[in-house]
């Protein structure tokens, strides 16, 4: 007999601002969630059977492979790598940015052309600017999106078949 499915967040942590590392930490805590920071460097965690650290080896995208390797249809994935969110998406897994964005079906084709245009005007020589800096107001707008996907998630997971 298989054990009962549960939600997972995995977090491309690499880029993650130490703000939303600390919430991350509360709201397992709070939630009784598992979540699992993946980057190429150490990171240091407070002990709970709740949280992990996977540190990978340095290299481009091979976080980002952990990650799709090891993800499950039902979990949630945090991640600023918007090719990394267009390989999920189809998956079924719920994606989103560190400034709150949720990627889906709907969205993810157009905000890789985005990502790729602005990638061509970068090798261009263009400046491109680059997001505001993290604040406040991008802490709320994350916590918001977080807790709305960790609701349908699970929502979606009490609704599984079982097996």
């Amino acid at each position: 007999m298989t054990s009962p499915a549960t939600l997972t967040v995995w977090v491309d942590a690499d880029a993650c601002p130490r703000p939303l590392r600390d919430l991350l930490v509360r709201a397992s805590e709070r939630r009784k969630l598992r979540v699992i920071f993946v980057a190429n460097h150490a990171i240091s965690l407070p002990m709970s059977p709740l949280l992990g650290a996977i540190q990978v080896k340095r290299g481009e995208d091979v976080a980002d492979s952990y990650i799709v390797e090891h993800v499950k249809s039902h979990d949630l994935v945090i991640t600023q790598d918007v090719p990394l969110a267009a390989r999920l998406v189809p998956l079924g897994v719920a994606v989103m940015n560190l400034r709150g964005y949720a990627y889906d079906e709907d969205n993810i084709r157009e905000r890789l052309s985005i990502r790729d245009m602005l990638t061509e005007a970068r090798d261009l020589g263009i400046e491109t600017g680059g997001p505001p800096p993290f604040g406040d107001k991008q802490k709320q707008a994350f916590a918001q999106t977080f807790d709305q996907l960790i609701a349908r998630q699970q929502r979606q997971l009490r609704l599984a078949p079982k097996r």
